[in-house]
């Protein structure tokens, strides 16, 4: 068992494909880096904290991108961003099984403010294009730092997020809320907290992650297989049904104030004990619990 949560990128990467099947774009060697953080005297990285390139996973061919948090928290900027959005676009030409988005990142990085708005706003809009042709886009969440800001978005925008409990999803970090809303709305020290306000487990009771695996490359290897025969809807069908359940679970868990709340009005027995449960024992027992 190698845990996903203390891998780099590229040992996620490397895990998660099939063996030797990687061949990656813009390597270290081509040091493409932040032109912005040059100008600022800021420590660059020669990959700008973002693997991507094709491989394949089971024998069908993908491409991937792995932003590593050990580089500005996996934070977007320019180089970053376009990365991302050319192996998205790339896609459209290419027509793979899926594209893989191992995602790690606290949204964008302050550096470089401006443009990685934009590097963003460029992703989501790759992301939908790609989908509408028909090529699925499969998030994995499990790293150190989360997936927060305008990548939390980007993650909420594909076919299909596998998460470890380890694994964070949200728009704001913990920290963000508190420093905005003060400790009392949020204490972003106390861990148990965030992980059942912005975890893996609770993405999953609320429908947000489609699987939850246990920290274990070979767990998201085999959930991302599973999951490559997802196929985009962005019909308005299906636009108006994500907003009704929405509306819907607006309405039944609006006045909890915290997430044992939302879990107790599931219906789920001794909820206080979920924390504690292996990923699969987890997932048998909130079996037809979910949001």
């Amino acid at each position: 068992m190698t845990s996903y949560y203390e891998a780099s990128a590229r040992e996620r990467l490397a895990g998660l494909l099939d063996p030797g099947s990687f061949h990656e774009f813009l390597p270290p060697t081509e040091r493409v880096v932040s032109p912005h953080l040059l100008q600022l005297d800021t420590p660059a990285a020669f990959d700008d904290g973002v693997i991507v390139g094709r491989g394949s996973l089971n024998g069908r061919p993908v491409l991937a991108a792995a932003q590593e948090g050990g580089f500005m928290g996996g934070a977007v900027g320019e180089v970053h961003g376009a990365k991302l959005v050319g192996l998205l676009e790339r896609a459209r030409d290419e027509k793979p099984a899926a594209v893989i988005l191992l995602v790690e990142s606290g949204g964008v990085r302050l550096h470089e403010a401006n443009a990685g708005l934009i590097g963003v706003s460029e992703i989501m809009r790759a992301v939908l294009a790609l989908r509408s042709e028909g090529v699925p886009v499969i998030v994995l969440d499990g790293g150190q730092f989360g997936c927060f800001g305008g990548m939390g978005i980007v993650a909420r925008l594909c076919d299909a997020i596998v998460m470890s409990e380890e694994g964070r999803l949200g728009l704001s970090g913990p920290e963000v809320i508190e420093t905005t809303c003060g400790v009392e709305e949020f204490d972003s020290r106390d861990r148990a907290l965030v992980w059942r306000t912005v975890g893996g487990k609770h993405r999953y009771l609320l429908g947000e992650a489609d699987a939850l695996v246990a920290d274990d490359i070979a767990a998201f290897r085999a959930a991302a297989i599973d999951l490559l025969e997802t196929k985009p809807d962005l019909s308005l069908e299906a636009l108006t049904a994500e907003h009704e359940r929405l509306g819907a679970r607006l309405e039944k868990f609006g006045a909890c104030h915290d997430a044992l709340d939302i879990w107790s009005a599931l219906g789920i027995e001794a909820p206080e004990g979920l924390p504690l449960l292996e990923a699969d024992v987890f997932v048998a027992k909130v079996a037809g619990r979910r949001a």
